[in-house]
């Protein structure tokens, strides 16, 4: 298996399209749970190109029924993309905010409990801060939101380094 380029300008462009409309490709899943991990999840595809389809543990969407945990799970998403072990798929390391680029995930816990929120990263300024990280997202649509906007008690950043295929 090789590591190969994650497409950052793919998922952002991705990103803006979609930002205030659903693909039809994909289940809404606005009123069960929310949409924005999948949301998420259709951006990362669209920069890495492969999705795995490893039976529970894999990260693929097949249609509204048939899916991974980690196309639509908050938690999920954070498991997979931090996999210790190489799999077909989009892989992640979780860093500072300051290592952040376009393309990458944020996730938020309003609660400093649970998970529960997954934006992307469209934009990132200089001073690296949370005014200067904008991002996309379902759920509470939006698009160049500002990450300092969201009421948040903790946040992890998701840096996509590769994508893994045979």
């Amino acid at each position: 298996m090789k590591l190969y380029p994650y497409d950052r300008a793919a998922a952002v462009r991705y990103a803006h399209e979609w930002a205030y409309s659903r693909n039809p490709l994909y289940y809404d899943y606005e009123n069960l749970g929310g949409d924005c991990t999948n949301f998420a999840s259709q951006c990362i595809f669209a920069g890495s190109g492969v999705m795995d389809y490893t039976p529970t543990y894999g990260w693929y969407y097949l249609d509204a029924n048939r899916k991974a945990p980690a196309w639509t799970g908050v938690p999920y998403l954070f498991n997979y993309l931090l996999r210790t072990h190489a799999a077909v798929g989009p892989a992640a390391q979780d860093v500072s905010l300051a290592a952040l680029l376009p393309g990458d995930i944020v996730q938020l816990s309003f609660d400093g409990a649970r998970w529960a929120h997954s934006p992307v990263v469209v934009s990132v300024g200089e001073p690296r801060s949370y005014e200067n990280v904008l991002v996309a997202a379902h759920t509470y649509d939006a698009d160049y939101r500002p990450l300092a906007t969201y009421e948040f008690a903790l946040v992890r950043c998701l840096h996509i380094f590769g994508v893994y295929k045979w």
